[in-house]
C-alpha cells in the first residue's frame, strides 16, 4: 500500500505563535521565547531551536513557561526536520494537560506521523492506538495504524484491522490479499479475491479467481464449461484455442447455439479466422451451424421423449441451449421442470444452469434468487456466488 500522505506538520499551522500573558512569563524566558517564535516564523527554524536552549537555562520553571518553551520547540524541531526533538516536544506538550479539546487529537496525531517517518513503528503504533482511543471513527489514523502493523511486519494485528474495517477500499483489500498470501491463508486469500473481483472487477482478479476455483480438490472437470463461460463474460478468452474448447464443449453439451455465439465472438475479437488454422475454424462453424439445424428439428421429438422419461438432465440441457438461442420462455419453463423432477445426476448443476439461464433472458431477480440456493462442493456453489458477482458488478 502505498503512504497514506500523512504528515506531522500538517496540524501545526499557527502553533508555534503562541499569545501568553507578560505576567505569566519571566523576562528572562519570555525574550529568548519571542525571538525563537520569530525565527520559526521567518522559516530560520534551527536558529529558533538554538535560541530555545537559552530559556533552557534558566532554572526554577513555572509549568505554564515549560509547556510554551516546548510548544514552540515542536513546531520548530518539525519544521527543520529534527524528528528525535520534535517527538520529545511534543510529548511534553500532550502530557502538559494545558492543550485544549480541539488541540489535544491534532497534537497527539503529529506525534504518530512523527514517530512513523521516523521508523520508530512501535511508538508511531502506541500514538496511533492513544488517537484512535480518543477518535475511533478516524479513518486517516486507522489506515495509518493498517499501513504501520504491515510494514513493521505485525501481519496478523494488520490483517486484523483490515478484516474489521467496513470501508472496504480496493488498496485494503490488495493488502489484506497480500498479508494472506504470505501466511499461506488459501481460504481467506479467495475469499478477499471474491471481495475486489465483486466490487472493483478488474481481469486480474477474475482470471486468478477462476484459476483458483478450477484447481480447488474435489472441483469437478464437468464444470468446466461453466468456468469458460465466467472467463467468456469477463473478457479472459483470448487464444483461438481457447475459443475452440469452449465452443467444442457447448456444442458436447448439446448447445448449438451457444457454440456459435461463442465462435462469432472468437472472429470478431480476431481470434478465430485467422492464421493456419482458418480452415479449421471454419470448419467448426459450420459443424455448429448444421449441429443447430438439426437441433431445432429434433427438438419437439427429444422433448417429449425427454418428459415421457422424466430424464431431468436432457430437460436442462435442451432448456438452456432454447435460452441461449433466444427462446427463453420455453428453455426456462424445462430448466424448471427439470429442477422439480430432482433426478438428475448433480441437481446442483441443474439450480446452477437455471440460474444463469435466468440472467440470459433478462430476468436478474429471478437469477439471483435463483443462485442464491445452489449449493455443492464440487465447485457448483463457488461458480453460483461467482455469477452472483459478474451480475451484480459486470466488468
Amino acid at each position: 500500500m502505498a503512504a497514506i500522505g500523512f504528515t506531522a506538520a500538517a496540524p501545526l499551522a499557527g502553533f508555534s505563535s503562541v499569545a501568553y500573558a507578560a505576567d505569566a512569563v519571566r523576562a528572562e524566558i519570555g525574550k529568548p521565547l519571542q525571538e525563537a517564535q520569530k525565527l520559526a516564523a521567518a522559516g530560520k527554524n534551527k536558529e529558533a531551536l538554538a535560541k530555545l536552549k537559552e530559556a533552557d537555562a534558566v532554572g526554577g520553571k513555572s509549568p505554564n513557561e515549560s509547556y510554551l518553551i516546548e510548544r514552540t520547540r515542536a513546531s520548530a524541531a518539525v519544521a527543520a526536520g529534527d524528528n528525535d526533538t520534535a517527538a520529545r516536544a511534543f510529548e511534553a506538550v500532550i502530557n502538559s494537560g494545558k492543550l485544549s479539546a480541539a488541540e489535544q487529537p491534532k497534537f497527539t496525531q503529529a506525534l504518530a506521523g512523527i514517530y512513523y517517518r521516523a521508523k520508530d513503528y512501535p511508538k508511531a503504533i502506541t500514538w496511533i492506538q492513544r488517537s484512535l482511543k480518543d477518535n475511533p471513527n478516524d479513518g486517516q489514523m486507522h489506515d495509518l495504524l493498517i499501513q504501520t502493523y504491515y510494514i513493521s511486519g505485525k501481519l496478523n494485528e494488520a490483517a486484523k484491522e483490515l478484516q474489521s474495517s467496513k470501508a472496504g477500499s480496493e488498496s485494503s483489500l490488495q493488502m489484506l490479499a497480500n498479508i494472506q498470501l504470505k501466511q499461506n491463508d488459501k481460504e481467506g486469500y479467495v475469499q478477499t479475491l471474491e471481495k475486489l473481483a465483486g466490487s472493483y472487477p478488474k481481469t486480474s482478479y477474475w482470471a486468478d479467481l477462476l484459476n483458483r476455483v478450477s484447481g480447488k480438490p474435489g472441483f469437478s472437470s464437468s464444470l468446466s464449461l461453466d468456468v469458460l463461460r465466467l472467463r467468456l463474460a469477463n473478457g479472459l478468452l483470448t487464444k483461438p484455442g481457447e475459443y475452440m474448447e469452449m465452443s467444442q464443449l457447448a456444442l458436447q453439451a448439446g448447445n448449438p447455439a451457444e457454440a456459435i455465439k461463442i465462435i462469432d465472438q472468437g472472429y470478431k475479437k480476431g481470434a478465430l479466422g485467422t492464421g493456419s488454422d482458418a480452415a479449421r475454424h471454419q470448419r467448426l462453424k459450420d459443424l455448429a451451424a448444421k449441429t443447430q439445424t438439426e437441433f431445432d428439428a429434433k427438438q419437439p421429438a427429444l422433448e417429449a421423449e425427454a418428459v415421457k422419461a422424466k430424464d431431468a438432465d436432457a430437460l436442462a440441457n435442451m432448456g438452456y441451449a432454447l435460452v441461449s438461442e433466444g427462446k427463453a420462455d420455453k428453455g426456462l419453463a424445462l430448466l424448471d421442470q427439470a429442477v422439480k423432477l430432482g433426478t438428475a445426476k448433480n441437481p446442483e448443476a441443474v439450480k446452477l444452469h437455471q440460474g444463469i439461464a435466468q440472467f440470459i433472458a433478462g430476468k436478474k431477480p429471478a437469477a439471483l434468487a435463483t443462485l442464491k440456493t445452489v449449493k455443492g462442493k464440487e465447485g457448483t456453489a463457488d461458480l453460483a456466488r461467482y455469477w452472483t458477482l459478474n451480475i451484480n458488478h459486470p466488468m
